[in-house]
């Protein structure tokens, strides 16, 4: 199995809890097939998908097909994430009491969101580095002043805040499981009249004390995240974990509807859910609007697949994008004292390390 075969194995092995043809076809290749397990692992871990693999083998009762060794790895992995998950859950717990306590509302977002609204049949699934929130303007640094007075800190090696970026520097604290990031808008300038914190407030859900996503706004930012803050419509980079979240999501909400309300996001959001359809195997519930944009993007995604040298590619793009994006930091200090302020601490931060 090369890369590209393994990618959508492993993809196709997320959806069999839910999606019958797939089930069929993933048994026949565990049944009749030398799986190169090796290459099935390194896929799934880099991808944070590896403990979503196993819960979704376990329930279709596949993991006698496994090798024996492989499956406790698995399983010891999962219940590894299980835990840690568990206790993300009783940190956010402990955040949203101080917060509401102190007169502020949270609402939580990305992996953290997607266990407090209870997405996944196991918590276990879910890979999940930060917790994250979204707060409006008005209350974002008094956000930030509470949690600092609780003992949060801003983590080592970070510059500080950068004027008119979506979230503060990760917080940490001590004896606690994860860092914190506070949001006040979740993508770039460019996109923020379209989808925004205003917006997002409007429609939130209540799952006991706890604020979070719509399910359209959980699709959404699932996408964005990707597409747009990791720059995966630019790069035809693809997350498999995000993909993850929009299938489940997909269950739940029209992914045609959703991407219909926009403009500027239509096609970068489009272009994504027509890479999941093609990745996961033309699932129903996927649809996309099949444009001239979508199918070349699919093309060079597939292209960017077969490519050994796609890797070098991608690292030049990405250096030119934030090379791209310094340089706009540099234009905007001329004219801005707190940036200009911002940039000559960070210069002087990497001179002294």
């Amino acid at each position: 199995m090369n890369y590209k075969e393994s990618l959508y194995f492993v993809a196709k092995c997320l959806t069999i809890s839910f999606e019958e043809k797939n089930k069929d076809e993933i048994e026949l290749i565990l049944k009749a097939t030398n799986v190169d397990w090796d290459r099935v692992v390194k896929v799934s871990t880099s991808h944070y998908v590896f403990p979503a693999l196993y819960c979704n083998f376990k329930r279709a009762d596949f993991l006698k097909y496994l090798p024996a060794d492989l499956v406790d790895y698995m399983k010891y992995i999962t219940n590894l994430n299980r835990d840690r998950n568990n206790q993300i859950i009783g940190q956010a717990k402990k955040l949203n009491n101080l917060l509401l306590d102190n007169g502020v509302k949270p609402i939580f977002l990305k992996g953290t969101g997607n266990l407090l609204e209870g997405l996944y049949e196991d918590i276990g699934e879910r890979m999940v580095g930060d917790i994250d929130f979204l707060f409006s303007e008005e209350n974002f640094f008094k956000t930030i002043n509470i949690l600092k007075n609780d003992g949060y800190a801003i983590q080592e090696n970070q510059s500080g805040f950068l004027p008119g970026f979506r979230h503060y520097p990760k917080l940490v604290k001590y004896n606690n499981i994860s860092s914190v990031e506070i949001h006040k808008e979740v993508t770039i300038e460019k996109f923020r009249d379209e989808f925004n914190c205003k917006m997002i407030s409007e429609n939130v859900q209540q799952i006991d004390s706890f604020s979070v996503l719509s399910f359209e706004n959980q699709l959404l930012l699932s996408i964005i995240s990707s597409q747009i803050n990791d720059y995966g419509f630019e790069l035809k980079t693809f997350s498999l974990r995000n993909a993850y979240d929009v299938f489940l999501m997909s269950k739940k909400v029209d992914t045609k509807k959703v991407v219909s309300n926009f403009t500027k996001l239509k096609i970068p959001l489009n272009c994504f859910i027509a890479n999941c359809n093609l990745v996961f195997g033309d699932l129903e519930s996927l649809g996309y609007f099949k444009t001239k944009e979508s199918e070349n993007y699919l093309k060079a995604f597939n292209n960017s697949l077969n490519k050994k040298e796609s890797n070098l590619k991608i690292n030049f793009k990405l250096f030119k994008i934030n090379l791209i994006r310094r340089l706009g930091i540099v234009c905007k200090s001329i004219f801005n004292s707190e940036i200009r302020k911002w940039l000559l601490n960070t210069i002087i931060r990497k001179i002294s390390n």
